[in-house]
């Protein structure tokens, strides 16, 4: 067993435990198992519906401006809770859900975290698989980061934007990078090569074609030069880590800026709680990405 060592932490490399380096050995049951992450995490089930209440509270009870068309498509809104001073950092959060589960609201408690600093925060949604191709997807981030930057000021925030995102939000973070209105990313818990995903079930309502994964694969793509922090839980899935320690090497070789930050003991879902808590791990990350 080898050891890889990242940001002076460091994590096993057991070659053995990675399914994407035999992944054409592997079954059909095999590959699938390797991106459940709600199998994976015995107690996911309440993570989730915790989470639930606690955005539906936080909802409730927050000052904010909620399902504001950025688009025209039923989930094309985004939900802002601006700061007190409009020119605070922004925190542009990206739900997960494999671009074909949940939606912004659920999201809500992540508020929490960076506001209790100071920033704003803003969450958008976008259309989801069936009803909308991954390209599509992709382009409606964009287009609410276009939105943001043309009417953010008019809502109370106008300060520098740091872009995050978790699992599937967390691959959009990746293709968003290059937008003029991001200054930094946070990626967490995501999946950057988009081929195996189309070797699993997931891909039942992507209908990934060649092209998406070519172009809509960060891991194929040529790194953005700016900063990119990746975080995932060393409690996560093979596969998982796998793609993010790969494309923290690979955005090293080309001389991108970024660190790659192992959460000890996080998983999928427990891992969120370091962006919601105002001294969590990741909050602490977030603030530094501003320059």
């Amino acid at each position: 067993m080898g050891i890889i060592c990242v940001n002076d932490t460091r994590v096993t490399n057991d070659r053995s435990s990675y399914p994407r380096l035999n992944w054409a050995a592997l079954s059909q049951a095999e590959r699938d198992a390797a991106y459940d992450n709600n199998a994976a995490v015995k107690n996911s089930a309440a993570l989730i519906a915790e989470r639930n209440q606690a955005s539906e509270a936080l909802r409730a009870s927050r000052k904010s401006i909620l399902d504001v068309p950025y688009g025209d498509r039923e989930r094309t809104k985004i939900d802002l809770y601006p700061a007190t001073d409009g020119t605070a950092p922004c925190l542009v959060f990206l739900h997960g859900g494999y671009w074909q589960r949940n939606a912004r609201d659920v999201f809500a408690m992540l508020v929490e975290g960076v506001a209790a600093h100071g920033w704003s925060v803003a969450i958008p949604g976008y259309s989801l698989a069936p009803d909308a191709s991954l390209t599509q997807i992709v382009a409606e981030i964009s287009h609410s980061l276009d939105w943001l930057a043309q009417n953010g000021a008019a809502y109370g925030i106008s300060g520098p934007v740091i872009l995050s995102g978790w699992s599937a939000g967390a691959h959009l973070v990746a293709m968003a990078l290059d937008h003029p209105h991001v200054a930094a990313g946070l990626a967490i818990s995501g999946v950057y090569d988009l081929a195996p995903i189309r070797d699993t079930g997931l891909n039942n309502a992507l209908k990934l074609t060649d092209l998406e994964v070519a172009q809509l694969s960060p891991l194929r793509l040529p790194a953005v030069h700016k900063r990119l922090d990746i975080a995932y839980g060393t409690a996560e899935l093979p596969a998982l880590v796998f793609d993010s320690i790969q494309l923290h090497e690979a955005r090293v070789a080309a001389g991108a800026p970024g660190r790659l930050v192992p959460i000890e003991g996080a998983n999928h879902f427990s891992i969120l709680g370091e962006l919601r808590r105002p001294d969590g791990a990741l909050v602490d990350i977030a603030r530094k990405l501003v320059g």
